[in-house]
């Protein structure tokens, strides 16, 4: 595996994991304002 090879593995790999996380962040302060659960499970 050459070198550039391994850079577009990364970049694909920080990519996803932003993207995730970005999503994440925004459905759990969207959480905030309306109220409730962030995975969609009642714990009480």
């Amino acid at each position: 595996m050459t070198l550039t090879q391994k850079r577009r593995l990364i970049l694909a790999a920080i990519v996803v994991a932003a993207f995730v996380l970005g999503r994440l962040a925004v459905r759990s302060v969207w959480n905030l304002f309306v109220g409730g659960t962030l995975f969609g499970g009642n714990f009480l």
